[in-house]
């Protein structure tokens, strides 16, 4: 669940279910990945983009195996001090790891908390209010999920609002108005256009060092079209993140 949460991180599911299936392969146990260098985690986060995302779990990984026994801790402040997981993703591990009545709050929850059940514009802080209080006393996991698919399914950016199963308890189609999903409850940022960006190009690079150490001008001539002065800040900030070490005069991804 945790591989999970993290690997969704503004990925769509469809592009995280077979990388998802590979890393459990390789990783069945969070020591099992702490055991092995970044460099096999970078290589098997291949088609999901944001690598800094998988540099966290292996750190994760690391910090259950040393301070946790082994096993992914179940109480919300212990999920939080893991690298790279964040309020969604403690109560999300919590919630449907360990049946935690802790509320998980997306954007597509946020989108159904604003129509159907407050018809306004949801600050991040309400929303969190507005979810904990609709937790049932008993199924809160089921509930989650039932909210979850309820945003993804229904009640999405463009609502299929004629189909919806909530529509007749849903105030913002009883009593109308502006939509008030957009910028609410402030749970997600959009992303800039990914064609032609430095995540990109990142991606690029990553791809060719999970193939092979490669030198600095090797490098460059596999990706002759971005200009040697982005590439070096490319590199450079790779470098920074801990995805990519300098070995000599070669570049390979990063080993610890």
């Amino acid at each position: 669940m945790l591989v999970s949460e993290v690997m969704l991180q503004q990925t769509q599911t469809s592009r995280v279910v077979e990388p998802w299936k590979r890393f459990l392969q390789h990783f069945p146990t969070p020591a099992a990945c702490a055991d092995a260098p970044l460099s096999s985690t970078l290589t098997l986060w291949e088609g999901l983009g944001y690598h800094r995302r998988a540099k966290s779990l292996h750190g994760a990984a690391r910090m259950i195996r040393d301070e946790f026994g082994g096993t992914v801790p179940s109480d919300i402040e212990q999920l939080r001090r893991l690298p790279g997981v964040g309020d969604y993703t403690a109560n999300a591990v919590a919630s449907f790891a360990f049946h935690e009545r802790v509320a998980v709050l997306d954007t597509n929850v946020g989108r159904v908390l604003a129509r159907a059940v407050a018809n306004r514009e949801l600050r991040a802080s309400e929303a969190r209010v507005i979810a904990h209080e609709l937790l049932p006393r008993d199924g809160a996991t089921a509930f989650n999920q039932a909210m979850l698919d309820l945003g993804a399914q229904f009640c999405k950016s463009t609502p299929l609002c004629s189909t919806c199963p909530v529509m007749k308890v849903c105030k913002w189609t009883n009593e109308g108005g502006d939509d008030p999903a957009p910028n609410s409850a402030g749970v997600s940022r959009p992303q800039s256009a990914f064609h032609g960006s430095d995540r990109q190009v990142r991606g690029r690079v990553l791809a060719l060092l999970r193939e092979r150490h490669l030198s600095k001008g090797a490098l460059s001539r596999s990706v002759s079209d971005v200009q040697p002065g982005r590439l070096e800040r490319i590199l450079d900030g790779l470098v920074n993140d801990g995805l990519v070490e300098y070995r000599g005069r070669t570049i390979q991804l990063a080993s610890s």
